[in-house]
């Protein structure tokens, strides 16, 4: 099995609701964040993928939570845990390569590479990960 992982960063603003404790006050974080593909076969170049295109997705994603209050989004229902900040990630780069023609969804037997976890670390002690369980 072969993995590569590549790593964006992004800060931003949040607090926790239902948390007691602080924080569920406003703060903030230097997120970072990393993104692991793995796979049974290279390709005809002798990569499992291309460290670029899992890059450039994993930027856009990250650029988008860049230097806001995450609270705002929607998607995280006003509770942007580092759990819910790395599924939002995972899915978001997902659907950008899929957008691109580059599947990388795990699905049982198959071949081609596959993005099976997103870390995102608030702290350089505190990971959350959001994976896909085979």
């Amino acid at each position: 099995m072969f993995e590569v992982r590549v790593t964006a960063d992004f800060a931003a603003a949040h607090f926790l609701r239902d948390y007691n404790g602080k924080c569920e006050n406003l703060h903030g974080h230097n997120y970072k964040v990393y993104a692991h593909v793995k796979g049974p076969e290279l390709n005809e170049g002798g990569m499992l993928m291309d460290f670029s295109k899992l890059k450039g997705a994993l930027r856009l994603v990250c650029k988008e939570l860049d230097h806001t209050n995450l609270n705002d989004m929607s998607v995280f229902d006003q509770n942007p845990s580092a759990e819910r900040i790395a599924m939002y990630i995972y899915n978001g780069i997902i659907d950008f390569l899929k957008n691109e023609g580059l599947d990388l969804t795990y699905k049982k037997g198959k071949k081609g590479p596959v993005l099976y976890a997103v870390d995102v670390f608030e702290t350089e002690t505190s990971r959350a990960r959001y994976r896909v369980d085979e």
